[in-house]
């Protein structure tokens, strides 16, 4: 079986590279190496974070979204 770890690389810069599939909460704690899943539930509840969305309910989030939210943060950053 695959390995399901993710790498920030993974989200792509480009469209065509994007994974297949959107990512779950699991998935951004990985990418980003956050102290646990409450951090991105958090960020939902604080609006501070990659737009989500709810599959019944299961959050999910579009690999463009994250990769647009990383973007914003990288364009406030200090160069």
């Amino acid at each position: 079986m695959a390995s399901r770890r993710l790498a920030l690389a993974d989200v792509a810069t480009e469209p065509r590279t994007l994974p297949s599939r959107y990512l779950t909460p699991d998935d951004l704690v990985e990418m980003f190496e956050l102290p646990s899943v409450e951090t991105v539930y958090q960020w939902r509840r604080k609006r501070t974070g990659p737009r989500g969305f709810r599959v019944g309910r299961h959050l999910r989030f579009d690999p463009a979204d994250v990769r647009a939210w990383v973007d914003s943060r990288r364009e406030g950053a200090a160069a």
